[in-house]
């Protein structure tokens, strides 16, 4: 099954859709003053869109268990399934690490700046007081995603192989119907051609004979036709006899 029609990347899209989209709004919720009341607003819509996104996680993660149990019957690689495993655990933190500097924000009322640090340091982001092992983190989710991205293509790339040479194939089969009919075609036309022409010798022949009988008759006269029919007359009688009454 290509990554497209892969039901896992499918709900993978969407999921990462709504990721960023609550990133952003976790941005906007930094932003606004801790005494407005449109951050309680937002507070909330924050929580409930974490978990929404926590249980697609979760759901995904069944998937990609009950998939492990069998992959030969998914058609999956055990490499695919570290990638899932991977991508849905980094998407589990994301989501957790925006809840819990919501939480924290929420009941001790801390500043936007310290919310900040809090989920730079949950993210795992760069940061100055560790430069070196964020990079390490960045760099390695950006491997992965690199990997997971080209895996895909290729995937697609083979998948629209396959369908070409399908269609190469039907076109091929289409191609070779095709001739047959017009070789039947041909063949029906010889035949027609031949039947019209033994038709028309017959109608000749057909013609020809009954001139000659016109012509006997015209030469009988009438006491010939008179004696004619009395002989097929009695032609007929005989072989009435001889069929039915022996």
């Amino acid at each position: 099954m290509s990554s497209a029609q892969d039901p896992f990347y499918i709900v993978k899209e969407e999921v990462q859709e709504s990721i960023d989209k609550l990133q952003s709004a976790f941005h906007h919720w930094e932003r606004v003053p801790l005494d407005d009341g449109e951050r309680a607003h937002l507070t909330k819509e924050l929580l409930a869109n974490c978990e929404s996104i926590e249980w697609q996680v979760d759901e995904l993660d069944k998937t990609v268990a009950v998939a492990a149990k069998d992959p030969a019957l998914y058609g999956i690689t055990e490499v695919e399934l570290d990638k899932r495993r991977r991508w849905t655990s980094s998407a589990r933190a994301q989501v957790g690490a925006v809840k819990k500097a919501v939480i924290v924000g929420k009941e001790n009322n801390l500043s936007v700046a310290s919310a900040t640090g809090m989920r730079r340091e949950l993210l795992r982001l760069p940061d100055s007081n560790h430069p070196n092992r964020s990079d390490q983190y960045v760099s390695r989710d950006n491997d992965d995603f690199i990997a997971s991205e080209s895996d895909r293509q290729m995937l697609l790339i083979k998948r629209q192989d396959e369908e070409l040479d399908e269609l190469s194939a039907s076109v091929e089969r289409i191609g070779g119907i095709g001739l047959t009919i017009h070789d039947e075609l041909l063949a029906q036309d010889r035949i027609i051609d031949d039947l019209g022409n033994e038709m028309e010798s017959t109608s000749n022949r057909l013609d020809f004979v009954q001139k000659k009988v016109a012509m006997v008759m015209k030469k009988a006269g009438a006491k010939g036709q008179f004696m004619m029919i009395l002989f097929l007359l009695l032609l007929f009688i005989i072989l009435f006899v001889l069929v039915f009454l022996t």
